[in-house]
């Protein structure tokens, strides 16, 4: 692997780093992991995506496990499910590496366990998947989907300014983490409660409110 290769980090740590800034240190810097029910059945879920199919219809196309990656932003990964949808078959073709005639529209639709958060994290990890993309092929997207198996329903995204912004942003503060390799103190809070690493990250033992009242302790009292 060489330096360029080492500058890039992997969109999957973008989505850890938004919903929680220590959880993705101790994954992507600090080599930690622990599985519990809902990890097993995410890895076991994205299993025949990563396993790179191909399904063509008339008119369509899904492509899994593609590798993507931005060179602008130093970021990559792999899209669950890449879909394109002929819009004119007689157009100018927008995808020739594909080696596709037409002009198509490209979707991508990422896989996720559980069901939508309040966070943007699977919002922001998606637009990165599509900033990657339109780098790659040189299309604009307008639209993506993450689809939730718990509740099997897609959550259509757009693919707007203001997330593009949020994403970018994102990903230049996950850069900084990684550069100054320090680990976040832990929030405590509901976050915690379905966390793989909580007895790795102790929050209660840990948290930025624990760390406070112990100080606290040893400050000079006023005197009555």
């Amino acid at each position: 692997m060489n330096d360029k290769e080492n500058d890039s980090l992997p969109v999957s740590a973008l989505q850890h780093f938004i919903f929680c800034p220590r959880q993705c240190t101790l994954i992507h810097i600090e080599q930690e992991w622990s599985e519990n029910v809902l990890t097993a059945r995410g890895r076991l879920e994205h299993d025949r995506a990563d396993s790179g199919y191909r399904e063509f219809r008339r008119g369509k196309r899904q492509i899994s496990g593609l590798y993507i990656q931005s060179e602008k932003l130093k970021i990559h990964g792999r899209i669950d499910v890449l879909e394109l949808e002929e819009i004119n078959p007689k157009g100018q073709s927008n995808l020739p590496s594909f080696h596709l005639k037409g002009t198509w529209r490209v979707y991508p639709v990422e896989f996720k366990h559980g069901q939508p958060k309040e966070n943007d994290c699977d919002r922001v990890q998606l637009c990165a998947q599509v900033l990657c993309i339109e780098e790659m092929l040189g299309v604009e997207i307008k639209q993506a989907s993450l689809f939730y198996r718990r509740i099997r329903r897609r959550e259509d995204v757009l693919i707007n300014q203001e997330l593009k912004d949020l994403t970018r942003n994102a990903i230049k503060n996950l850069h900084a983490l990684f550069q100054n390799r320090t680990t976040p103190p832990p929030i405590n809070d509901k976050r915690c409660r379905a966390c793989s690493l909580k007895d790795i990250c102790m929050p209660k033992r840990m948290s930025v409110k624990s760390v406070k009242y112990r100080q606290s302790l040893f400050q000079p009292q006023e005197p009555l």
